[in-house]
C-alpha cells in the first residue's frame, strides 16, 4: 500500500516519502532508515520513534551504570563503542545527534574514571607497601628479640598469612620486602634451634635446684606451725616455678615428691581446722535462728520498720561469732538477700516520694494521650477518605501508643 501524498510527514527529526521510504534528519543530512508500506505516515514515524526510544533507553541505562555502579572503565568504553555503532547505523527517527553527544559526555566521564582508578591503584600499592613494611619490621623484631618461641613462631606464621592477604605493591618492592621477611623467619628458626640445643645443659642445673626444694618440703611435712609453714610452702612453690624445667622424667618424679610432702601438711592442717569448725556448730545454729527471724521481714511492707528490725538482728548476728566455712556463704548470703530486699523497698519508697520523677511520669502519660488523640483524628480522616494504607498505619501507631500508655499509667500509679 502506497503512502498518500497528503500524509507525508514533516516531523522535525524525519519524514516519510511518497513511496513509503522513511528518512531521519541528522547534522550530516538525511538518511534512509526504512520503508513503510502498511499504513499512514504518522504510524511509520511512530514506529521508528519507538526504535529511537529503545536506543535512547540503552544510552540512559549505560549512563546510570557508569554513574551509579562500579562498572570498570574498560567495560564502559566497550559498551560506549557498541552504542556508537548502533546510533550511527540506527534504523530510527529521533535526535540521534543528542544520543551521540551523550555518549561523548560518557566517554569523557569514563576517561576521568580511568584516571581515578589509576590513582586509586597507585594509592593501593602505596598502602600495600606500608602494610608489608610493617609486617617485615615486626618479623625482624621477632627474629632479633623474641624468646617466647611458641608465640613467636605462631606470630611469624600469622604475619605470612597477613602478607598473603594484603594487596600487592610494585614488583621490585614486593621482591625486596619478601626477601627480608624470609631472612627474618630463617634467623628466628636458627636462634630457636640454638636455644633448645643448650637447654639440656640448663636442665641439669634445674634438677639440682628442685631436689633442694623437695628436701625442704619434706622436712616441713610434719610441722604443726600452720601459718608459718603454709607461707613457707607458698615460697617453695614460687621457687619451684621460677627454677625452670628439668627433663620430663626427672620433673615428674620431683613434683610427685614435692606434692606428697605438701599434701601431708595441708591434710593435717585441714583435719585440725575441721575439728575446730565442729566447735562452731553452736554458732551456726544460732545464726540459723536469726536468719529465720530475718526472713519474716520479707515481703517488706514498712521499709523503715523493717530496717530497724534488721539492724537489731545484725547486731545479734555479729555477737554470735564465726561459723564453719561450709555454712558461712549460705548463711551470709541468706541475710544479704533480706538486706537487699529492705534496701530495694527503701529505694522504692524514696522513688514514690520523688516529685520530679512523678512529674516526669505525668508528662509521659499526657504526651501519649495527646498523641493518641491526634492519631485518632488522623484515622478518622483516612477512613472517611478511603485511604486504606493510611488507615492501617494510623491503627498500628494507635495500638503501639496505647500499649505505651498502659505502661506509663502503671508507672504513674506507683506514685499514688
Amino acid at each position: 500500500m502506497n503512502v498518500r501524498e497528503d500524509t507525508v510527514s514533516t516531523d522535525p527529526w524525519g519524514r516519510v516519502d511518497e513511496d513509503g521510504t522513511v528518512y531521519v534528519r541528522t547534522a550530516d543530512g538525511e538518511r534512509a532508515v526504512g520503508s513503510w508500506q502498511a499504513g499512514e505516515a504518522e504510524e511509520a514515524l511512530a514506529y521508528f520513534h519507538r526504535k529511537y526510544d529503545e536506543l535512547a533507553g540503552q544510552v540512559q541505562l549505560l549512563e546510570q551504570r557508569v554513574k551509579g555502579t562500579d562498572l570498570s572503565p574498560a567495560q564502559a568504553e566497550s559498551s560506549i563503542v557498541k552504542l556508537r555503532e548502533a546510533v550511527a547505523e540506527a534504523h530510527a527517527v529521533g535526535d540521534l545527534g543528542a544520543l551521540t553527544g551523550r555518549l561523548d559526555a560518557l566517554t569523557e566521564l569514563v576517561g576521568k574514571r580511568r584516571e581515578e582508578v589509576k590513582a586509586a591503584r597507585e594509592q593501593a600499592r602505596t598502602e600495600a607497601k606500608a602494610v608489608k613494611e610493617r609486617i617485615v619490621d615486626e618479623a625482624e623484631r621477632i627474629a632479633d628479640e623474641t624468646t617466647h618461641w611458641k608465640s613467636g613462631g605462631e606470630r611469624l606464621r600469622q604475619l605470612v598469612e597477613e602478607w598473603k592477604a594484603a594487596e600487592r605493591a610494585d614488583r621490585v618492592t614486593e621482591a625486596a620486602l619478601w626477601k627480608r621477611l624470609s631472612a627474618a623467619r630463617t634467623a628466628f628458626a636458627k636462634r630457636r634451634k640454638a636455644y633448645f640445643a643448650g637447654l639440656d645443659q640448663q636442665r641439669e642445673g634445674v634438677r639440682a635446684t628442685k631436689e633442694r626444694i623437695v628436701a625442704e618440703a619434706e622436712e616441713l611435712a610434719a610441722s604443726t606451725d600452720w601459718g608459718a609453714t603454709a607461707s613457707a610452702y607458698r615460697e617453695l612453690m614460687q621457687r619451684w616455678k621460677s627454677a625452670g624445667r628439668a627433663s620430663r622424667e626427672v620433673e615428674d618424679d620431683l613434683w610427685n615428691r614435692f606434692k606428697a610432702a605438701q599434701d601431708q601438711f595441708f591434710q593435717a592442717r585441714s583435719a585440725v581446722f575441721a575439728e575446730r569448725d565442729a566447735s562452731l556448730a553452736a554458732n551456726a545454729s544460732a545464726k540459723e535462728e536469726l536468719l529465720a527471724e530475718a526472713e519474716k521481714i520479707v515481703p517488706v511492707s514498712d521499709a523503715r520498720g523493717s530496717r530497724a528490725a534488721l539492724r537489731g538482728i545484725l547486731e545479734r548476728w555479729e555477737a554470735v561469732g564465726p561459723v564453719p566455712r561450709e555454712q558461712r556463704d549460705r548463711l551470709e548470703g541468706g541475710l544479704r538477700k533480706i538486706d537487699d530486699a529492705v534496701r530495694k523497698a527503701e529505694e522504692a519508697e524514696w522513688k514514690r516520694s520523688n516529685p520530679e520523677a512523678r512529674a516526669r511520669a505525668q508528662s509521659t502519660v499526657d504526651q501519649l494521650r495527646s498523641s493518641i488523640a491526634q492519631l485518632e483524628t488522623r484515622l478518622a480522616k483516612a477512613q472517611a477518605a478511603g485511604r486504606a494504607k493510611d488507615v492501617k498505619e494510623a491503627e498500628e501507631a494507635i495500638e503501639a501508643r496505647r500499649s505505651w500508655l498502659e505502661e506509663a499509667e502503671r508507672t504513674l500509679a506507683e506514685f499514688s
